[in-house]
């Protein structure tokens, strides 16, 4: 499997690179993030290991432009370990968020996380080549080319925005829990990160252009989870 990863730090990314690799990951490092942006378009990665804290254009607006292009599972660093970075990273679009005090083992667990998570949302893409249109009032769900529109207009959602929509919308009206979603979506336990699917789903809400106290679609279950109502 082939890794990109875009740190500064090059002491790190040679620690980085000498456990990884022996567990079967190439890894290529850019030291900056024009550098990173444009091996990534030259190359075929499996997964990109983004730092926040970069030289002259920092890791969110990487991670913009990379969005823009692809869906490519990311994992983020920050030397800070702010909940404002990993909230910032996770609405752009981040598939998971580590600090830097991290472990090797907890970075290799994170990264098998986030690519098993892109290889199931590939396959159930696949699979949903031949799915059902889903319909509700303005909002359109296109399940075999993973596109939504509201009112018409096509929505710019991340993957993980997309498969929480489409797993909740698929059960309208029952109450998913957090774990259920976490598992569904990212095929990890809520203990990993307890709190990004409250951060995608706020995201998604904001795109849906709903109203806090008064939700269309995405209800919260107090203590529960979420329901979509149909």
């Amino acid at each position: 499997m082939k890794i990109l990863m875009i740190d500064d730090d090059q002491k790190l990314c040679r620690l980085v690179a000498d456990y990884l690799e022996p567990m079967g990951y190439k890894v290529e490092v850019a030291y900056t993030g024009t550098q990173g942006l444009e091996m990534f378009r030259a190359g075929a990665y499996h997964a990109v290991i983004l730092d926040v804290m970069l030289p002259r254009m920092d890791g969110f607006e990487v991670l913009k432009q990379l969005r823009q292009e692809s869906g490519i599972p990311v994992l983020m660093l920050t030397a800070r370990g702010e909940e404002t970075d990993r909230i910032v990273g996770l609405e752009l679009g981040a598939d998971d968020y580590l600090p830097k005090t991290f472990s090797s083992r907890e970075l290799l667990a994170r990264l098998r996380a986030v690519t098993r998570r892109y290889q199931q949302t590939e396959s159930r893409a696949n699979a949903e080549q031949a799915g059902q249109t889903l319909r509700f009032a303005d909002l359109e769900i296109e399940q075999a080319s993973r596109t939504v529109r509201l009112q018409g207009e096509l929505l710019n959602l991340t993957p993980v925005e997309y498969d929480l929509l489409a797993v909740l919308a698929n059960a309208a009206g029952r109450v998913l829990t957090r774990d259920y979603l976490l598992e569904a979506v990212a095929g990890r336990n809520y203990d990993v990160f307890d709190r990004s699917i409250d951060v995608h789903i706020s995201s998604l809400r904001r795109k849906l252009g709903e109203q806090p106290r008064q939700p269309r679609y995405i209800q919260t279950v107090r203590t529960a989870g979420y329901m979509f109502i149909a």
